[in-house]
């Protein structure tokens, strides 16, 4: 069954490795914002951000953090994900690092951005699941993803509902 999946990642930083992503289709995700669009909402100031953010987790029943070099302490994927979790959704990052942007360039592991909270006493990094595809070449982790990720989500909704 398709769901429909709500990306949280670094726009600047890994748009392009999204866009691979997304691309994979076993998933219906939110549509992707231009830059333009992007630009004009950020434009706009804070609150308008998290209205658009907002509106865009509305029908979803899933997030996926896409987890590149700079994503974690990032303060809309930080409401993202908060945003996430609170509302009862799953959650589950991939890091992409090891996928290539448009001019072929790969980039570092990124931190856990799941490592700064805690549901009770449990840090919510024992909880969500992020999954570091076993390749380094591009088109082997782009296929390691396509063949999980909607497992993966399932898996993802699953743990949530025990919270």
């Amino acid at each position: 069954m398709a769901r429909q999946v709500f990306y949280s990642f670094h726009y600047k930083e890994d748009s392009q490795r999204v866009a691979k992503v997304r691309n994979i289709g076993v998933i219906e995700g939110n549509k992707p914002a231009s830059d333009n669009d992007w630009e004009e909402v950020v434009g706009k100031g804070d609150t308008a951000i998290e209205k658009w953010i907002n509106n865009q987790l509305a029908y979803r029943s899933c997030t996926i953090v896409l987890i590149g070099a700079k994503t974690a302490g990032r303060k809309w994927i930080k409401y993202e994900i908060k945003k996430t979790w609170d509302e009862g959704k799953g959650i589950l990052g991939i890091n992409i690092h090891n996928l290539t942007n448009l001019q072929g360039e790969q980039t570092t592991k990124g931190s856990n951005p799941f490592d700064a909270y805690k549901i009770g006493d449990t840090p919510m990094s024992d909880i969500v699941q992020v999954y570091d595809p076993p390749f380094s070449t591009s088109k082997y982790v782009y296929g390691h993803i396509a063949d999980n990720v909607e497992s993966w989500i399932e898996k993802a909704i699953e743990i949530r509902n025990k919270y």
